[in-house]
């Protein structure tokens, strides 16, 4: 079994971080805030530190679920930063949403010291992370990524090696992208069936089967039916997600017409104050008109 730190116990974080600890693992957790830290530990044993440096030391693997391109930076390469004190031959494991362009900054400064670096994000949503079923993207150097992919098997059902530093992050705004248009298709055939006078849930069952089934349609068409959206992957973080994309397609001279009109759908929701709202908010301005 691998001594492992975990830093960034969110709702995905959590889960995951205590996956390790059900595998056999040795575990060292550090949140921004220590509350949440204390409760992990106390909920499945391990150990928490009060700086990522702290965690990381002795650590084989580290692995972050934090914010955003700034947080990864501050963990990895800023004061009391992980890479201050990780081992030559560790390998720190990025789970972060984040641009592939620090993926690929940070690859380059932990190789400076000796330290493997797979960028990792996620896909499966609070569920997945909860039940240990996620899909992991991965990018970075095949030797690092073999030597994780079997802790990462804790918390994930599918877990690849895409490509070379930055691919796992490029392979999530695939993610992301399909998803957006998905989730706007659900809503305009929910509102729709509603209007119609039929049973969701009876069309639901019947066409999830057919070429229409998609994560979405099993797993948010009943609470969008219902209009339930107080959980589950907050819109405004999808909308950081595909601002990420964007920028991505900028330079690669991708058109994301679809995307881009999602996208100001979830911003008039923002306006709205429902940014933490789960994605599938989409329904919601159907409803208004």
């Amino acid at each position: 079994m691998a001594t492992c730190a975990f830093l960034g116990l969110g709702v995905m974080g959590y889960p995951m971080a205590g996956h390790l600890v059900a595998a056999g693992h040795t575990v060292t957790v550090h949140n921004r805030t220590t509350a949440k830290a204390e409760l992990w530990v106390a909920e499945h044993g391990g150990a928490m530190a009060m700086t990522p440096a702290a965690a990381a030391e002795g650590a084989e693997y580290v692995f972050l679920c934090v914010g955003d391109d700034p947080d990864v930076l501050a963990v990895t390469a800023g004061a009391d930063g992980v890479l201050e004190t990780m081992g030559e031959g560790a390998v720190l494991v990025d789970h972060t949403t984040a641009s592939a362009v620090i993926a690929r900054d940070v690859h380059a400064t932990a190789a400076a010291r000796g330290v493997g670096f797979v960028d990792a994000p996620i896909s499966g949503g609070q569920a997945g992370a909860e039940n240990g079923v996620l899909t992991v993207m991965c990018g970075g150097d095949q030797a690092d990524f073999d030597r994780v992919a079997s802790v990462i098997d804790a918390y994930s059902r599918a877990c690849n090696l895409i490509g070379g530093p930055g691919s796992g992050q490029l392979a999530k705004m695939v993610n992301q992208i399909c998803i957006a248009g998905l989730v706007q298709g659900l809503s305009e055939g929910i509102n729709f069936a509603q209007r119609a006078g039929l049973d969701v849930g009876g069309v639901i069952h019947t066409i999830s089967k057919g070429a229409a089934g998609s994560w979405q349609m099993e797993n948010r068409a009943q609470t969008m039916a219902d209009g339930i959206f107080d959980y589950g992957f907050a819109l405004e973080w999808m909308r950081k997600d595909l601002r990420i994309c964007f920028e991505e397609a900028a330079t690669n001279g991708s058109a994301l017409p679809v995307t881009e009109i999602v996208d100001g759908y979830y911003e008039q929701l923002q306006e709205l104050g429902l940014g933490r709202w789960d994605t599938s908010t989409l329904i919601h301005l159907l409803r208004q008109e």
